[in-house]
């Protein structure tokens, strides 16, 4: 049975350093029933240094040409901001979660009450932070954008070196584009993951639409993770490749629905709901016209049709050439 996908709507900086923004953003992951809801936790001085550009997609995205520093220096949220979207998120019925980019970050995090983590794409290779993550969080989840195999083979080694267990880690496959052309998903680079490392999968997915992750949950993944917005006309550097609330909220439905159907015993055999139309779906032998007593069968005066409850077709060699015993109208269900 295909267990209950962990539903992850990464808000990330899409809030623009707006509390009330924040606050709508949790109102519509709620809505959407998506069971965690997810900010981003960062010290802009101890994340990047203050001379460094932004990615392309983030000039596409922001109105100015100031740095990254600049840029995330207004998505910073406050210490004060964390815990009122956390004590929010339970009024509204959704856990809140946030990614520390930053080992000072995983510190603050680990105050909140959290007991498990993300590791974004871009500290994979971040050996003192993988540390200060394993040492603080006991669940974790390992997110593989731009990486190679060996970097995620060295990441989950730092990880189980610290006493992590395998079992307790949850690796995403994704790819770091914003948006992601469908040509470079890669979605079965997800399966390659778990049968190299025998870990728990899933999918962090930054393409336009909700196609991808539920292909995803129907190959196994066990968390999704997906960006989404008020508005994807707002500016900000991560609002064009999200999601808006309404297709959130269809996306969630259509990963329940998968669920559902993965969900059966994996045995080919009909369901409760299908017996009831053999009777009107499948055929039997027929007369195909008036068949008298003592008269033989053939495919003269034979047919198939649906007619309900009658001898199969699969013993047509059986009956052709027995003699009637009785007389037959056109369309009467053979009898022997």
């Amino acid at each position: 049975m295909k267990e209950k996908t962990i539903i992850i709507a990464e808000a990330g900086v899409n809030h623009n350093g707006d509390i009330s923004l924040a606050k709508q953003l949790v109102d519509k992951a709620a809505e959407a029933g998506v069971d965690y809801v997810k900010f981003q936790t960062f010290k802009v001085d101890k994340l990047v240094t203050k001379s460094l550009s932004k990615a392309d997609y983030q000039k596409n995205n922001t109105a100015n040409n100031d740095s990254q520093y600049d840029m995330l220096k207004k998505l910073e949220l406050s210490k004060n901001d964390h815990e009122v979207l956390k004590y929010y998120a339970q009024e509204k019925g959704v856990s809140f979660f946030s990614t520390a980019f930053d080992t000072y970050s995983v510190a603050y995090l680990k105050t909140l009450g959290f007991e498990h983590a993300k590791i974004p794409s871009g500290e994979i290779t971040n050996l003192p932070y993988l540390r200060a993550i394993a040492k603080a969080f006991k669940q974790i989840i390992l997110s593989t954008g731009m990486a190679e195999m060996i970097e995620i083979k060295d990441a989950l080694d730092a990880l189980m070196a610290e006493g992590i267990t395998k079992e307790n880690i949850t690796v995403l496959h994704c790819t770091t584009d914003y948006p992601t052309a469908m040509q470079d998903v890669n979605l079965k680079a997800m399966l390659h993951i778990q049968k190299e490392f025998d870990v728990k999968i899933g999918y962090s997915d930054h393409t336009l639409g909700i196609e991808v992750p539920i292909a995803a949950v129907a190959l196994g993944a066990t968390v999704i993770e997906k960006h989404f917005t008020l508005d994807r006309n707002m500016e900000g550097p991560d609002h064009s490749a999200s999601l808006e609330p309404i297709e959130l909220k269809n996306m969630v439905n259509a990963i329940r629905n998968i669920e559902e159907a993965l969900s059966g015993t994996g045995i080919k055999e009909p369901v409760q709901a299908e017996l009831k139309n053999r009777k009107v779906a499948r055929k039997c032998i027929v007369a195909s016209k008036e068949i008298k007593k003592g008269e033989l069968f053939s495919e003269e005066n034979l047919t198939v049709k649906r007619s309900g409850n009658g001898i199969t077709p699969m013993k047509w060699d059986e009956i052709i050439g027995q003699s009637s015993s009785k007389d037959f109208d056109t369309d009467e269900l053979i009898i022997i």
